[in-house]
């Protein structure tokens, strides 16, 4: 977005109007104490915690485990994503996304998401019969 001007509005970036607008969607979607729950949720979750951290619980994974990185989040960079692909024996290859929307991507480019999750689960249909 950088820093330019939304359309006709005075003064008011076009990265405003984005923020402004991908809340209102939110909001739509979400209800407020069902988003602060999946926050909590998020926040506290540690994998390692009882398990002897997070190298030994994603070594000792033995299902499939899916990773899927946005190549522009910041958040959550693609490097730390093959971090646990590297550190998971049972890890399929990294899926990679490209979106120009960061972190949020994965919210966004739903067909990519959508597509991997089905080819994950039709492959594991596959493998059990």
């Amino acid at each position: 977005f950088g820093r330019d001007l939304q359309g006709d509005e005075t003064g008011r970036y076009a990265v405003t109007s984005y923020l402004d607008h991908q809340a209102l969607k939110l909001q739509r979607r979400f209800d407020a104490n069902t988003y602060i729950a999946l926050e909590s949720a998020m926040i506290s979750h540690d994998i390692g915690r009882d398990r002897g951290g997070v190298n030994e619980a994603l070594s000792s994974a033995r299902v499939p485990i899916v990773v899927a990185s946005i190549d522009t989040d910041r958040l959550f960079p693609p490097r730390l994503q093959q971090e646990i692909v590297e550190l998971a024996p049972s890890a399929l290859p990294l899926q990679r996304i490209s979106s120009p929307f960061g972190h949020d991507g994965f919210l966004i480019e739903v067909e990519t998401v959508g597509s991997i999750i089905r080819k994950t689960l039709e492959s594991a249909v596959i493998h059990r019969a």
